[in-house]
């Protein structure tokens, strides 16, 4: 898989651009054209999809970017140009902040994304989206680095946020450890409410 293109801007238009690389002009869909400026040296993260009717390419202006899209493709119905498209309408933080909190009216204001379509957005990627931006830093306790970092790991490890919210506040009873110690804390916690102790 080719995981991202550097070079020059040769071309673009309203969702495509050319990336001379190399002597080679490769040719990739892709949703921020409108940052874009001929001869200027881009980084573009790069997604290959084949089917046996086409061979595209999708472009993305961070890796976070590429991971939503990558997500959003596995939900049922929901194709690589209509992910683009809601690429281009709305950023990843605003996609995500809409699948957390099940707001449905964001994702249907989206083009090609009708109710349905929404619902089974929210029902197959709620809790799955990292990071999880549905709360302000408001709304959220603040936590020593050591355990925001214990924290990181355990959604890196595959836990919902829910949990990972239960295991800080579990954490914090024990002030002043190493994130190692605390990430050990949060995991036995875990462990521990899993078994139903």
């Amino acid at each position: 898989m080719i995981a991202f293109i550097t070079g020059t801007v040769e071309s673009y238009g309203s969702d495509w651009l050319i990336v001379d690389h190399g002597g080679m002009g490769w040719k990739v869909s892709y949703a921020h054209t409108d940052k874009i400026h001929l001869n200027e040296e881009v980084k573009v993260f790069t997604y290959l999809h084949y089917t046996e009717a086409e061979l595209s390419l999708y472009g993305f202006e961070s890796q976070q970017e590429m991971d939503l899209f990558l997500r959003l493709i596995s939900v049922k119905g929901l194709g690589p140009k209509t992910a683009m498209n809601m690429l281009a309408k709305a950023s990843a933080d605003k996609i995500i902040t809409a699948v957390e909190t099940g707001d449905v009216s964001v994702l249907k204001s989206m083009p090609g994304i009708g109710a349905k379509t929404a619902s089974q957005i929210v029902l197959d990627l709620k809790g799955k989206l990292v990071p999880v931006t549905a709360k302000t830093k408001q709304d959220q306790p603040s936590y020593p680095i050591e355990i925001e970092e214990a924290c990181d790991a355990l959604r890196n490890l595959g836990y919902r946020q829910p949990d990972v919210s239960a295991a800080a506040d579990y954490m914090s009873r024990n002030p002043q450890e190493s994130t190692e110690k605390y990430l050990k804390l949060g995991l036995q916690f875990l462990m521990k409410k899993k078994l139903g102790g």
